[in-house]
């Protein structure tokens, strides 16, 4: 699925590249390569741009959806409200822990 709306992605693309060189210059791409706007191959270019933003539509109404799932479970140390939280300094600063030793002991 995810070839299918690249390739259409590509075809939107190329199809709002030549509208954009029909309105700024009036000059066709896809006429000037395969041989006039009749021609069967021009035609079938159009037809295709044409399928592929019909199907994009679908894509603009479509939900985000995470295609590789193990990437939002990569990182799974973070703190959260039912965890205990990392102490920062310690991780910072591993010296503070002889500090805090020494604290201990004289009491």
């Amino acid at each position: 699925m995810r070839t299918l709306k690249r390739i259409a992605l590509a075809l939107v693309i190329i199809g709002a590249i030549n509208w954009g060189l029909i309105g700024l210059f009036q000059f066709d791409l896809v006429a000037s390569i395969f041989g006039g706007q009749t021609a069967g191959l021009s035609r079938f270019v159009y037809t295709l741009v044409g399928l592929a933003g019909l199907g994009s539509i679908a894509y603009f109404f479509e939900e985000d959806v995470v295609e590789d799932q193990d990437s939002v479970f990569r990182n799974s140390d973070f703190a959260t409200e039912f965890a205990e939280e990392p102490d920062v300094d310690r991780l910072y600063n591993p010296s503070l822990e002889a500090y805090e030793n020494e604290d201990e002991e004289e009491f």
